[in-house]
């Protein structure tokens, strides 16, 4: 938790300073949008008709007028949602990828430390083995003296243990993942609502006018979805991954007990 914690404090005040800097430029991005919206029609054909291309916003720009127009509040909490996920999403890659173990190659090492130096021996080479796969295996060498069946019995618990290391912080990636779109159609909402006390206060039905909050509507959904697809693309790959790593973890179990059970046979 107080990880946690730490993790949405950092996020917020980023989040937060970013809005700052956006609203600052918002009025200098207002006034160079009415220039532009103020240029003249003859300009607008001399320039076609010389050849000249209008001048490419850079996307940092555009990325940031967007956010203004979308509104701070639902932007800064759209975002603050996409940060948080993707840094679960990527502490949970690393921890996933330094979970990875070369079960062959560990096996013939279990292997060669029980022929050599028996069952200490096997557990010291668990030891200094990093891995999930690897603390099954101690545990079962651990309860070794209590039988075969108690040793099997112990890895298929402590399996479900590491199980659920595996797969901790996925829940909260999912939260995020479905919180990202309703922030988003709650910014559509929001923005609808706008546009018709706009009506309600003119008196007239306006482009102009209906326009503007359609926009900020538009522009959170987009957000809002974009921020969902991206983290469901992680979690996809989380998953995926604890997959894999949960059969490894199933094959190596198995050839384990037979070895153990090959050298029980050969030490009665």
């Amino acid at each position: 938790m107080k990880k946690l914690f730490s993790l949405l404090a950092i996020t917020g005040m980023l989040v937060f300073g970013s809005a700052n800097v956006f609203a600052q430029d918002d009025n200098s991005a207002s006034e160079s949008a009415t220039e532009q919206v103020a240029t003249p029609a003859a300009d607008q054909v001399s320039a076609a008709v010389s050849g000249d291309a209008p001048e490419e916003v850079p996307v940092h720009k555009a990325i940031k007028t967007k956010f203004i127009e979308g509104g701070a509040g639902f932007m800064a909490s759209v975002l603050i949602a996409l940060i948080l996920g993707l840094a679960i999403s990527i502490e949970r890659i690393i921890y996933l990828g330094m979970s990875s173990t070369n079960t062959e190659k560990l096996l013939d090492k279990i292997q060669d430390a029980l022929n050599q130096g028996g069952v200490e021996a096997a557990k010291a080479v668990c030891k200094d083995t990093k891995g999930p796969v690897a603390g099954i295996f101690y545990q079962g060498l651990e309860r070794y003296d209590q039988g075969l069946d108690v040793v099997e019995k112990s890895i298929v618990s402590y399996g479900g243990v590491e199980m659920g290391r595996m797969e901790k912080g996925v829940t909260w990636i999912n939260l995020f993942i479905s919180l990202s779109p309703m922030l988003g159609f709650m910014g559509t909402v929001i923005g609808m609502i706008q546009a018709f006390d706009s009506i309600e206060q003119a008196g007239d039905v306006s482009a102009s006018l209906v326009a503007a909050g359609i926009k900020v509507a538009l522009i959170t959904t987009v957000t809002g979805l974009i921020a969902a697809m991206i983290l469901q693309v992680f979690l996809n790959y989380i998953l995926s991954k604890i997959e894999s790593l949960t059969s490894e973890m199933e094959d190596a179990s198995i050839s384990f007990v037979d070895i153990l059970i090959r050298y029980s046979e050969s030490h009665k």
